[in-house]
């Protein structure tokens, strides 16, 4: 089992910047896949970024690409998403997701976190 927690959501103004954290535990070395979706309200939830602990094999959404980075931090087991330059069309339920797949299909992640709420007001 993997357990993980994510911090960081909040309210910011467009233009802005917030970096979320998702914090693992557990048999993290049998997921080597990290990977952030989100969920507007009303949406499926969608793929923003995924990174493997191994080797920092990076892979981002177009819609965030140039904006968001996903840095890692092996030795405390963690996984950010900085997100720059916030649009509304951010706003969504933001979840850390945990697979042995490097995917962006949320099928293949096996472990997630409970989510954490960025809103983006213009």
């Amino acid at each position: 089992q993997v357990q993980l927690v994510e911090s960081g959501g909040g309210l910011v103004q467009a233009g802005g910047s917030l970096r979320l954290s998702c914090a693992a535990s557990g048999r993290t070395f049998s997921s080597d896949v990290m990977a952030w979706f989100r969920q507007a309200p009303g949406k499926e939830r969608e793929f923003v970024a995924r990174i493997t602990w191994s080797g920092g094999r990076i892979s981002y959404a177009d819609s965030v690409k140039g904006r968001f980075t996903i840095p890692r931090d092996n030795a405390k087991n963690t996984v950010y998403l900085q997100m720059n330059s916030l649009k509304p069309e951010d706003t969504a339920v933001y979840f850390c997701a945990a697979g042995s797949v490097y995917s962006a299909l949320s099928r293949f992640y096996d472990y997630w976190g409970q989510g954490t709420r960025v809103t983006v007001s213009s």
